[in-house]
């Protein structure tokens, strides 16, 4: 984890009085800082949205603000939250769901703010403004563990793995962060381990602060005035305790600090995500085996324990593989995602084996007065427990609020792992954000549904909390055209073939009748790939770019590709809905093959359902649809990116036309006009741009 107990200790003072609402006004008014300093045009809707959110941070209050694509809501927040932070001297967290997100806060809006702040002498203290990238604490090369395991390199590696430490000592001496991903080629999960930040073996008194890497971004993220982190790391340091759990009176990871979550429609999830447990097979075998690995003879109880101690641990690997390949062999043997419903579907194997080895661990840990030694032991017998609890707590389905469940994974699908879950996110969502005595300001281009936002206060029990919304200020109707293809079959199991087909035939003609790019979601992988075989070859017969979500590029590069070819097609699923941002004709269609259903067998919204239905609701009306909608509005929204894009949104899901629930899709769309599509009027009706 980053360490957030790290963090500076002292008593916050009460601050001095925040200027974000009166320098905001000035900022983004007609004729103001931002219009006149920058030459940047004044967007009526970027003023309001500035405006709400410098009340909100000023008086403490959460905020919803619903700000549509070309407002600038970056800016909106930034500006008054760096004013705001650097006037009282706490921290602003602002926390994102794509990396893409992240770096264009860093490398583009951040620079942008200093650009706003030095262009008149009333801003320039601000221009000074610091930041920092709040990034987990194993991705950091620690100094010091690099330089225990080059010394003991022969107790703890083989031959080859004492070639991969060289190499890592030899880009420590000239990397500028020390992180993980900036390794090529990526090294070994069990050498990383070793060497890696997230020990107790790394901290201040141990480490130099000049040199270790961690310990120097820590110092950075001290002083920062502005923190930039991602949703999945920011609710894992909030399972962890967050700011409570160091007794802060308000904030939310750090004592007194404030938070804009951007990209927000995305929380929910994430949250939900990681407030249960995750217990996997191969990540209690990698803890099993740092203490000790039976085949290499190596692990930390091979200096700190004897023969005993290491037996204990080839007994719990033992009763480890017993355990989970159980539940391989008898309850994940026929499908990948089981719910479980009923306490003790395995025995536990582990609980005896683990409580011999926790005591083991501590009696090696108290044979040492204090030091370094000391408390990785200690730390290890932390994580063995960590692992027992939650053994116990799903086999005795602990928690009747939550949904439980088994899934295998991995390359190989070998990877067991124990899930859990709030079935209800809103009081998690309550207690962790809303109730922290500081303003959480929750921003996306989509957090409303069917026009309405109650339901998403809903979803993250922020029911009686301040809302807003304002509309994109581009040209829709100018720049977009809607074509609905009524004559598709509806997607039923007797009709399946006929709707593929009809699918395949349509996402042909609309491809290569535009010259410029097209993103084309599917919510189906198996749809994907099918219709990939048909199309791929044509594609490359009419010398056409064709790319697709799963084969050898990341999202990153495949959206990177699209850009420099100008006339690819891209097949993307469930995460090219989202933060896919192609500006200009490289993306001239986006294509949508289905309506986005969620399937309604996954565990949570499965339970989710029961959970509705058991109070009297409709899990359709409730659920399912307002999720749809969202994630419709996210994928039509990858068109349109600034005021110059222009281009067709094609909709192959003849539900659009023929369901009720239709219309609150239709109602989603920027434009109020669309033509229905058949395969005999599509020649002369199906126009794209010149």
């Amino acid at each position: 984890m980053i360490g957030l107990n790290e963090h500076l200790d002292a008593a916050v003072p009460p601050p001095p009085p925040s200027r974000a609402g009166e320098l905001a006004a000035k900022i983004f008014a007609e004729g103001g800082w931002l219009q006149n300093g920058l030459g940047l045009e004044h967007r009526p809707e970027q003023e309001h949205m500035a405006r709400s959110v410098a009340r909100a941070m000023e008086n403490d209050v959460p905020l919803l603000f619903e700000a549509g694509t070309g407002v600038g809501k970056s800016l909106a927040y930034l500006l008054p939250g760096i004013v705001h932070a650097v006037d009282q001297a706490r921290p602003l967290i602002v926390s994102t769901h794509t990396i893409a997100l992240q770096e264009q806060l860093e490398t583009k809006d951040l620079p942008l703010c200093r650009r706003v702040f030095s262009s008149t002498s009333q801003l320039e203290r601000y221009a000074t403004f610091k930041s920092a990238v709040l990034v987990g604490k194993s991705n950091y090369l620690c100094t010091t563990r690099l330089a225990n395991a080059l010394r003991d390199k022969h107790e703890l590696f083989s031959t080859p793995e004492h070639d991969e430490l060289q190499r890592i000592a030899a880009w420590s001496q000239t990397s500028l962060h020390g992180l993980r991903h900036e390794l090529t080629p990526p090294v070994s999960p069990d050498v990383w381990d070793l060497v890696n930040a997230d020990s107790s073996a790394c901290a201040r008194k141990y480490c130099d602060c000049e040199k270790c890497f961690y310990q120097r971004a820590r110092a950075r993220l001290a002083q920062a005035n502005v923190i930039i982190v991602n949703h999945s790391l920011l609710f894992a340091l909030l399972n962890a305790g967050g700011a409570q759990a160091r007794g802060g009176s308000r904030g939310v990871l750090f004592p007194d600090d404030f938070l804009v979550l951007d990209e927000a429609h995305t929380v929910p999830e994430v949250a939900t995500d990681h407030f249960g447990l995750r217990l996997s097979s191969y990540g209690v075998d990698r803890m099993l085996k740092y203490l000790y690995n039976p085949k290499t003879k190596r692990g930390l109880l091979q200096r700190h324990g004897g023969p005993e101690a290491r037996q204990l641990v080839c007994d719990a690997l033992e009763a480890s593989y017993q355990f989970f390949n159980y539940i391989a062999e008898h309850l994940l043997d026929k499908q990948p995602i089981v719910r479980v419903r009923a306490e003790g579907v395995a025995e536990p194997w582990l609980d005896g084996p683990l409580l011999a080895l926790i005591k083991a661990v501590r009696t090696a840990a108290d044979r040492f007065d204090e030091g370094r030694d000391r408390e990785e032991l200690l730390e290890q017998t932390q994580k063995l427990k960590a692992v027992q609890t939650g053994l116990r707590q799903f086999l005795g389905l602990a928690d009747d609020k939550a949904v439980y469940w088994l899934e295998r994974s991995g390359r190989r699908h070998t990877i067991v792992t124990l899930r859990s879950a709030p079935i209800d996110i809103a009081p998690e969502l309550r207690d962790a954000l809303l109730r922290r005595g500081t303003s959480v300001i929750f921003t996306s281009a989509t957090l409303a549904m069917g026009g309405r936002i109650e339901p998403f206060q809903q979803r993250i029990g922020a029911e009686d909390v301040r809302s807003a919304v304002v509309k994109s200020p581009f040209d829709f109707e100018r720049n977009m055209r809607v074509f609905i293809a009524s004559d598709i079959p509806l997607p039923t199991a007797r009709d399946a073939r006929l709707a593929l087909d009809a699918l395949i035939d349509y996402i042909q003609f609309c491809t290569l009748r535009v010259r410029g790019g097209s993103l084309v979601l599917f919510t189906s992988y198996h749809d994907m790939r099918q219709v990939a075989a048909a199309l791929g070859p044509i594609y490359a017969h009419e010398g056409r770019p064709f790319l697709m979500q799963g084969a050898d590029l990341s999202r990153t590069e495949l959206t990177k590709q699209m850009r420099a070819e100008g006339n690819a097609i891209l097949f993307g699923t469930d995460s090219f809905w989202t933060g896919v941002d192609i500006p200009g004709d490289a993306l001239s269609q986006v294509i949508v093959t289905r309506l986005p259903f969620e399937v309604p067998t996954q565990p949570i919204l499965e339970a989710r359902a029961e959970w509705i239905t058991d109070r009297g609701g409709s899990p359709f009306s409730e659920l399912t649809l307002p999720d749809a909608l969202i994630k419709f509005r996210q994928g039509i929204g990858r068109l349109i990116r600034t005021a110059t894009d222009r281009g067709l949104i094609t909709l192959l899901d003849s539900r659009l036309l023929a369901k009720p629930y239709g219309r609150e899709f239709l109602q989603c769309l920027p434009v109020a006009r669309f033509e229905r599509l058949t395969r005999e009027n599509r020649d002369t009706r199906f126009m794209p741009f010149a």
